[in-house]
């Protein structure tokens, strides 16, 4: 049977994939950064998974305020780069697991949970970001990321959004959704997103170092009663953009756990700030 094997969670700040890109990597500004990935990178080597189910937001690529749905699974074989204004990163098509994505569909929407199926979809920073982040970035033309990707978008842009809670309870289900498929497949499951940061009105510039590292504290010990969390203290504590924090409750939510299993192991913890204007959060949890 499939199994999930470990949860990745981290910010996706789109301007760290323009230093990626650019060649900036090392520069005073973003060398600090991108040495807390160092790990990261070698740990994605040893434990490279089958599949990665990637959850992040679209930033007006696929969906506008015109029409956005809460959850939206990618169940398509592949995933262009979007371009986001500046041209398409220069990066490979991200290929993704259909079978496995329609078992998902399957599976949750059979639980209750109500997803937008996507059969043709672009992918951008959001979910292109991360994978800079933790793999060696493939050089164009030829390269190829190491494994598939199912994306999974989440609505954080136009309220309402899920709850903590709504967040959580799909990571289970999406748990017993992988565990119920039978081929024999290494997964992992993203979170990414946040932490502290707004971009806009009299709080622009907004970072909360304490309120993000308590929220890594609970992720990490206390994942269910950070689930309870309301929207109101998100946007109070971490910013307007920091409501993309839910979307890691859906990876903590399909760790073992929470379903009566041995807690995860922590790999890896790291935290930065700025990006951007943004606090890095990165947390890496071995299942048990």
């Amino acid at each position: 049977m499939a199994r999930i094997t470990a949860s990745v969670y981290t910010s996706h700040v789109p301007a760290i994939g323009v230093a990626v890109d650019q060649g900036k990597t090392q520069e005073p500004y973003w060398q600090p950064l991108f040495a807390g990935y160092e790990f990261s990178k070698q740990w994605m080597k040893d434990n490279k998974p089958d599949v990665v189910f990637l959850v992040y937001n679209d930033h007006a690529t696929n969906f506008s305020l015109e029409l956005i749905p809460t959850f939206a699974l990618g169940c398509g074989a592949e995933f262009p780069i979007a371009d986001e204004g500046w041209g398409p990163r220069p990066l490979p098509t991200v290929y993704g697991h259909p079978e496995l994505a329609a078992h998902i569909a399957q599976s949750v929407i059979q639980q209750d949970f109500d997803l937008t199926l996507c059969n043709a979809m672009k992918v951008d920073h959001g979910l292109t970001v991360p994978l800079s982040l933790m793999c060696d970035n493939p050089p164009m033309p030829g390269g190829a990321w190491p494994f598939k990707v199912i994306p999974f978008h989440v609505n954080v842009v136009q309220y309402p959004v899920p709850s903590g809670a709504r967040c959580f309870a799909l990571g289970q289900a999406l748990r017993r959704a992988v565990e119920s498929f039978d081929e024999d497949l290494n997964v992992q499951i993203w979170g990414t997103g946040g932490m502290s940061h707004q971009l806009q009105g009299a709080r622009a510039g907004l970072i909360n170092k304490p309120w993000d590292n308590a929220f890594l504290d609970r992720l990490i010990a206390d994942p269910a009663g950070l689930a309870q969390v309301p929207h109101i203290e998100y946007v109070r504590e971490a910013g307007s953009e920091g409501i993309e924090l839910v979307m890691w409750l859906i990876a903590r939510g399909a760790m073992a756990d929470v379903a009566g299993g041995p807690a995860p192991t922590l790999k890896h913890r790291f935290f930065h700030v700025p990006a951007s204007n943004t606090a890095v959060g990165h947390l890496i949890l071995e299942n048990n």
